[in-house]
């Protein structure tokens, strides 16, 4: 009977041992999922304040600013030095029909609970917006980028990384280049910095008394082949634009997109005094999309040691509603290289990391997920905070370091 009750007792011994490990296995998990982050914030140490910071809800707040008003929704609070993540929606749509799928993705939002994320409505688009009157002039493209400094005074912000779509990104780029010292990153997907010629000025208005106003928006953000193939989306967002949005009020922020300026950008070294991006970007377009062509042309403009271009295959118009789950796992490298976090925790257990050889800008190369090259953070030039290196370590990138990193994937 002793040999008996030795071996149940072991037994039940080691599945309590079994047990236990298996909690510690699981709380090392929870612990690595959290980012490595810069100086690691004293209230992240603390867990009753962060897990209050990631349950606080979306709250709507109304900012005055030099150029009117502008409708913010907000979630979580500022944590120490670490940046509010901003975004900044394309024409014809809000922070809802632009962003919501990519926000909700589990992945995003495991990255993202360790930062305040702030979205941006254009004046008069968001959800319910009152009809501006006749007569109301619109704010011009760099006078919706000087609103966003009373967005981030309004919330303490120290400075922002901006994830921006089509004329949001065109915000955002104007943001960073009058302000650089208050963005600290900027995702810039079907970014055109291009403003539209005389032909073109004059086919959008033939277009306009031709089409429809939900035409006009369908054919910036998606392209022809979707436009006829991929029916249900196009139509789902066919029917949100013609009745979410205000069409008096989107009709104005369209006019306005389509009478912008050239982005005063040349890359470093073309021109006399040339300016440019100052912070780490990352150039999204899809490989069907419209936008193409005025990324390519942006990507030859910007410092291609601070700058990833990132073509994503199968997808189109709208890569962060088709593809959440690359544009995360792309946005997720982006923050490493900028010195916010370790693969290891965000990937749940990916070993995968962003990588690619340098080449020339005037091609692309194939996301090689066999290798294990990480991008690299560097110091900034004025030593204030890390500024990201995006170049691949690999042995082939060796001595080419003045070559933009493009991945496509």
């Amino acid at each position: 009977q002793v040999p008996i009750g030795t071996d149940i007792s072991l037994a039940l011994a080691g599945l309590l041992l079994q047990e236990m490990t298996m909690a510690g296995l699981h709380e090392l998990r929870f612990t690595e999922e959290k980012p490595l982050l810069r100086g690691q914030d004293a209230e992240l140490e603390n867990s009753d304040v962060f897990l209050s910071a990631v349950d606080t809800d979306w709250k709507e707040h109304d900012i005055e600013t030099p150029y009117g008003l502008l409708h913010v929704v907000i979630r979580g609070s500022p944590k120490g030095n670490r940046p509010a993540v901003l975004t900044y929606h394309d024409v014809g749509l809000n922070h809802k029909l632009c962003f919501n799928t990519f926000f909700n993705y589990e992945d995003m939002q495991e990255i993202t609970k360790h930062f305040v994320v702030c979205h941006v409505d254009a004046p008069g688009q968001q959800a319910g917006a009152s009809q501006f009157p006749q007569g109301y002039q619109y704010p011009s493209m760099d006078q919706l980028a000087a609103m966003l400094p009373s967005v981030v005074q309004h919330f303490g912000f120290k400075y922002v990384i901006g994830i921006g779509v089509g004329a949001g990104a065109y915000v955002l780029a104007k943001f960073a280049l009058i302000f650089p010292d208050l963005v600290e990153g900027l995702v810039l997907m079907n970014i055109d910095p291009n403003g539209k010629g005389w032909i073109d000025w004059a086919a959008a208005k033939l277009s306009g008394l031709t089409s429809t106003l939900p035409d006009n928006v369908l054919s910036h953000l998606f392209s022809q082949e979707e436009l006829v193939n991929n029916t249900e989306l196009v139509q789902s967002y066919r029917q949100q634009i013609g009745s979410v949005v205000n069409q008096f009020n989107l009709q104005l922020f369209l006019n306005m997109y389509n009478s912008r300026r050239d982005l005063d950008i040349n890359r470093p070294g073309t021109v006399p005094n040339a300016k440019t991006l100052r912070c780490p970007v990352m150039l999204v377009v899809g490989d069907n999309a419209p936008a193409e062509e005025g990324v390519v042309e942006c990507n030859s403009k910007l410092d291609p040691t601070n700058t990833t271009f990132l073509k994503m295959a199968d997808s189109g118009g709208l890569p962060q509603v088709t593809q959440p789950g690359k544009l995360t796992e792309a946005f997720k490298y982006f923050l490493q290289g900028m010195g916010y976090s370790e693969c290891q925790g965000w990937a749940r257990g990916w070993r995968l990391f962003l990588c690619a050889r340098a080449v020339p800008s005037a091609s692309m190369t194939r996301l090689a997920r066999s290798r294990t090259a990480s991008l690299t953070s560097a110091s900034s030039v004025d030593g204030t905070r890390p500024r990201a290196c995006t170049h691949s370590e690999s042995t082939e990138a060796m001595g080419q370091i003045n070559h933009t990193m493009e991945v496509s994937c």
